[in-house]
């Protein structure tokens, strides 16, 4: 199998120092498989994207050394390279998983499940779905809105937009995939991790439903990025099997913290490549690697 990788910047912010060490392993990991690396600019959400922070990460990755061979700005078979460009993609997978009864339509909004799950409980029960958060930190979808299992598809529904719709987990299956980085994961569908969005109320696709699309019609055969998204993993091995698309290899990095052992954010410009650069700091040192190491890549 020829080996594809991909960076999958997204210009919401400054590209920092942890997404440069990501970025420069997987470019690493496609050199030395002798494949073809692609970038794909992440920029879905209109409301935080910006085309200032989409030139300023191409100018920092190239600064770092890393080098592409598809992408928004060379092209490629799999072209358009920019999430915002690829809709239709993202809804003909929409339509799929609909109409195969995967999805259901949740009105439920982000203030309301907060307020679900900040909500006091009895002392003498144990803590409810609705109180628990996922691994990432996102509360527990309480199912308010999931339909009886034996409910046909939602009816009615030409295009996604105006309401959210989640993804029904198989509640109690084990999700185990081997990364190459942590080795062997598990997660437990309905107790990890509950029904995901895949689709917003503002006509926007989520995370999950396109960074699956994407990987499958780029014909990515390893996934590099932060360990911060393992739990994603689980939830994107459901999608696939869903679509019954092949999975990709997977390979999580260890993340940079900052002096309060909390992952960087691209609020803290302090360590953007940007700022490091402006320090005169060079690709080296912000790569953490030796100038001779680099020179036998």
């Amino acid at each position: 199998m020829i080996y594809r990788g991909r960076i999958a910047p997204s210009p919401t912010g400054l590209l920092h120092l942890g997404h440069a060490r990501t970025f420069y392993t997987a470019y690493l990991r496609a050199i030395r498989a002798g494949g073809t690396l692609v970038l794909r600019n992440e920029d879905l959400d209109p409301h935080r994207s910006r085309l200032g922070f989409a030139a300023a990460m191409l100018e920092d990755l190239r600064w770092l050394g890393i080098r592409w061979q598809e992408g928004p700005d060379v092209g490629g078979p799999f072209a358009p390279y920019a999430q915002s460009l690829r809709r239709e993609h993202y809804l003909a997978v929409w339509r799929r998983l609909s109409s195969a009864g995967y999805l259901y339509p949740c009105t439920c909004s982000r203030r309301e499940l907060a307020r679900i799950a900040e909500a006091p409980h009895e002392a003498s029960a144990p803590p409810s779905a609705s109180a628990r958060f996922e691994a990432d930190e996102t509360p527990m979808y309480p199912k308010t809105c999931r339909p009886a299992a034996d409910s046909p598809p939602p009816a009615g529904y030409d295009a996604p937009a105006g309401v959210n719709w989640r993804f029904r987990v198989p509640d109690g299956e084990a999700i185990e995939f081997a990364d190459g980085r942590f080795g062997p994961q598990r997660f437990v569908a309905g107790k990890d991790f509950g029904d995901f969005p895949v689709w917003r109320r503002d006509d926007v696709p989520a995370y999950q439903l396109a960074v699956v699309a994407d990987d499958h019609d780029m014909q990515i055969t390893e996934v590099v990025r932060g360990a911060d998204l393992l739990l994603s993993t689980a939830r994107q091995i459901l999608l696939y099997r869903a679509l019954g698309w092949n999975l990709p290899a997977w390979y999580h990095c260890p993340l940079v913290l900052d002096e309060h052992g909390e992952r960087l954010a691209k609020r803290y410009d302090a360590l953007s490549i940007r700022a490091l650069r402006a320090q005169g700091k060079r690709p080296a040192e912000v790569l953490g690697e030796s100038p001779a190491k680099r020179e036998l890549l």
